[in-house]
C-alpha cells in the first residue's frame, strides 16, 4: 500500500495539486471539528421547541461517512497574494480556484478507479452536502497544523492554499500528522489584522465543546464575526461586465487578511 499511497500522491500534484496527503476515516471521526462542531449543534437542538430546520436528515455539522469510505485523500492548491480571482466568486459561479480543485479530484477519481481498481468519491466541499471537515483531514494527512488564525498552516505556502478531497473504499496508512506548530512563540499577527476583530473573544469553551482542541486552538474566534465581513464583502462587490457571462456580473472578493498576514510560507 505504502507504493500505491505514493503512485496516487504524485499522481495529485501531476494533474495539478500542489500538496496532497491521505488519512484513516477511522482517525477523523475522532477528530476536534467533527466532534466539537456536532456537539454543539445537537446542544442547540435540545431547547424547548427544538430548531426549526427539522427538514435535515443528518445532525448540522455533523459528518455522514459512507461504509465504503476507510481513507481520505486531501489536496491542496496553492492561492497566492498574486492571484487574487482564484477566490472570486462571479455572482453565484464558482471561483476559478475551486473549478481547478474540482477538476483535479474528478480526474483523480478516474484515474485512480480505472488504474487500481479502488472505488472513489468525489466530496463536496460542504459538510452539510456530504464534504467533511477539511482542515481536520489535511493536519491527519500531515499537510500542515490548525494555526492561531484557525486556518491550515502549511509549511510551503502558510495559509494561502485551498482545499478539496475524495475518499477512497481501501485502507491506506496515514501520511500524518507531523512536527510543525509555526504558531509558538508567534505573535499572532494574523489575528490582529482581522477587521472584525474575530479573535478578541472566546466564542468556544471547552465545557461546551465536550474537550480542549478549539477553533483558534484556545477558543478565542469568532464564527460570526467572519460571517459579518462576509456580507459585508458581498455589499460591496462590484457590478462588472464579463465577456463569458454575456452580461453583468457582481465579483464578490472575499477577506483574505488572517491570511495575508501569516509569516510562514513566504
Amino acid at each position: 500500500m505504502l507504493r500505491l499511497s505514493s503512485a496516487i500522491i504524485e499522481k495529485a500534484k501531476t494533474l495539478g495539486a500542489s500538496l496532497a496527503g491521505l488519512a484513516c476515516v477511522d482517525d477523523l471521526k475522532k477528530a476536534p471539528s467533527s466532534f466539537t462542531f456536532a456537539h454543539q449543534f445537537v446542544a442547540a437542538d435540545s431547547g424547548a421547541g427544538g430548531r426549526q430546520e427539522g427538514a435535515l436528515k443528518d445532525t448540522p455539522g455533523k459528518v455522514t461517512w459512507s461504509e465504503d469510505a476507510k481513507s481520505v485523500l486531501v489536496i491542496a492548491v496553492e492561492h497566492p497574494a498574486d492571484k487574487p480571482e482564484m477566490d472570486w466568486w462571479f455572482d453565484v459561479a464558482d471561483p476559478p480556484g475551486n473549478r481547478l480543485l474540482a477538476r483535479i479530484i474528478t480526474d483523480l477519481c478516474a484515474w485512480i478507479e480505472q488504474s487500481n481498481g479502488i472505488r472513489t468519491f468525489h466530496m463536496p466541499y460542504q459538510v452539510e452536502k456530504g464534504g467533511t471537515y477539511l482542515k481536520d483531514v489535511s493536519v491527519l494527512a500531515g499537510l500542515g497544523c490548525i494555526g492561531k488564525n484557525n486556518l491550515l498552516v502549511t509549511p510551503e505556502y502558510g495559509p494561502r492554499v485551498r482545499l478539496r478531497a475524495l475518499t477512497l473504499d481501501a485502507y491506506f496508512p496515514a501520511t500524518g500528522p507531523i512536527n510543525f506548530d509555526p504558531c509558538i512563540g508567534c505573535d499572532a499577527p494574523c489575528r490582529h489584522a482581522c477587521p472584525q476583530n474575530a479573535f478578541n473573544c472566546r466564542g468556544y469553551e471547552m465545557e461546551a465543546c465536550g474537550q480542549n482542541r478549539l477553533p483558534g486552538r484556545n477558543g478565542v474566534y469568532s464564527r460570526p464575526m467572519c460571517t459579518i465581513q462576509m456580507d459585508k464583502d458581498i455589499a460591496v462587490a462590484e457590478e462588472i461586465r464579463i465577456r463569458r457571462f454575456g452580461k453583468p456580473v457582481k465579483i464578490i472578493k472575499y477577506c483574505r487578511c488572517c491570511e495575508f498576514a501569516c509569516p510562514v510560507g513566504k
